[in-house]
């Protein structure tokens, strides 16, 4: 009898370790086919096109060296873009035919038009109407409006997600619009659409390569003034997209971790209460 008792325990156990061994062997198996990929991406490379490592080593420092910049121009362009978004959020939800418009066409001019363009409108159309700006400031002012755009949509949704009840509960605690707002509705949305900023942000990371076309000296501007003379653009391009893709990993890992935080917050609240 006691030993049919003690059954279950003993399956359950079974079947844990059975799930244990499988996702182990499933990472293994994961991780050898990634090894496998670049081993035969590095062997055409060596192979095919003669890579020439004192070359890389020689460049790789100039190369890297742009990562800075880019990151740079990212995190600033983010940040307004962050800030055009909270308007165009408010304009597109405003009852306000005036600001909606606004808005509206801000959201629609943006999205139709390329973001080269956008660039290159900035840095040369700008100046025929007396408006002369540094190569930086154009890339940072372009990628904020571009992506102010695109975040409005998102933000307009993080502030519809918000419960009504959260309104009508801070009305009967006398609040105003004003105040409930900043107070209740704002705090919340931003919770809602922080991991959107946080994919955004990544994706910026890389159209900031677009930037090199106007003269920013970043990543994408270094990997090609360092193959151009030598015809090498090969190899500097791969350096340029190793270090893209070595960035994209970091921020997502720290996006992902943000997420984690953000999520046992919450749980954490709704223990408390």
């Amino acid at each position: 009898m006691t030993q049919a008792l003690d059954a279950p325990p003993d399956l359950g156990a079974a079947i844990l370790e059975a799930e244990r061994r499988r996702a182990v062997s499933w990472r293994k198996q994961f991780i050898v086919v990634w090894i496998l990929i670049l081993a035969g991406l590095s062997s055409f490379l060596i192979i095919k096109i003669n890579l020439k490592v004192d070359f890389l080593a020689s460049v790789i420092p100039f190369i890297v060296g742009g990562a800075g910049a880019t990151i740079f121009v990212s995190l600033i362009a983010i940040f307004f873009a962050v800030i055009l978004a909270s308007l165009g959020a408010l304009g597109r939800l405003s009852r306000n035919p005036y600001a909606n418009g606004v808005a509206s066409f801000y959201v629609s001019l943006v999205r139709g038009t390329p973001l080269l363009l956008q660039v290159m409108f900035i840095y040369l159309a700008l100046p025929q109407a007396g408006i002369v700006l540094p190569e930086l400031a154009c890339g940072i002012i372009a990628l904020a409006f571009n992506y102010g755009a695109y975040m409005t949509e998102i933000f307009r949704a993080g502030i519809q997600a918000v419960p009504p009840g959260q309104n009508e509960a801070a009305e009967s605690l006398g609040m105003d619009g004003r105040t409930t707002f900043m107070r209740i509705i704002a705090p919340q949305a931003f919770r809602i659409v922080t991991p959107a900023i946080g994919n955004d942000f990544i994706a910026m990371l890389k159209d900031s390569s677009l930037v090199s076309v106007i003269g920013v000296h970043e990543l994408m501007f270094n990997a090609q003034v360092a193959g151009r003379p030598t015809y090498q653009s090969m190899q500097t391009l791969m350096v340029a997209a190793g270090v893209y893709w070595v960035m994209t990993i970091m921020f997502s890992f720290v996006q992902a971790r943000l997420e984690k935080n953000m999520a046992g917050a919450d749980r954490g609240k709704g223990s408390v209460q």
